[in-house]
């Protein structure tokens, strides 16, 4: 009897290469699905887009699957499914710094600046970020927002550490400064 067919033995191997290339095509084809969506996503069509989201999610899981449905439902106005999105996202990799930015961001959309601070601290804690300068970006601005205007500068020029010459950055401290001036 070949006890390779009893779980020992080649069989064995072979189980494994089948398991791995099925794996490997299940995530090439969430990937290519969640581009998919992307490519609607960019061009405006958020609402076409989050059923295609939703299926690369249901084909496999991922960090960024679950962050761009996020986005996604936030261009209508649903924070809630948005951040419980980023917060799957986490789940699936918590080292990707952008979903914890884009709680943040949700808080600040809905006027809750104070609960917006803890998630911008935790995005610029993540190893695994696409754009590491948006967390200092969006805190300078709630500092700024809450007449915070030192740690707001301090928060625009760490985001002009990772991301040199950013407008924005650079036209709000240029006003923040202006305004610390005229004070004196």
């Amino acid at each position: 009897m070949d006890k390779g067919f009893l779980g020992y033995g080649p069989a064995r191997g072979l189980t494994k290469n089948i398991e791995e290339i099925t794996c490997d095509f299940r995530k090439r084809r969430a990937l290519e699905i969640c581009a998919e969506a992307q490519a609607l996503h960019t061009k405006g069509m958020t609402a076409r887009a989050i059923p295609i989201y939703a299926k690369s999610i249901r084909i496999l899981p991922t960090a960024e699957a679950h962050a761009f449905l996020g986005w996604a439902y936030s261009a209508h106005q649903r924070y809630d499914l948005a951040i419980e999105e980023c917060l799957q996202a986490i789940d699936v990799d918590p080292e990707y710094g952008n979903s914890y930015n884009d709680i943040g961001s949700y808080y600040v959309s809905q006027g809750k600046l104070e609960e917006s601070v803890i998630w911008f601290e935790r995005a610029k804690q993540a190893t695994r970020y696409e754009s590491p300068h948006f967390p200092y970006l969006n805190l300078g601005r709630v500092y700024a927002a809450k007449g915070m205007k030192l740690r707001a500068i301090r928060e625009f020029e760490k985001a002009l550490e990772f991301e040199p010459g950013e407008e924005s950055c650079l036209k709000a401290l240029k006003e923040l400064r202006a305004s610390l001036v005229e004070a004196f």
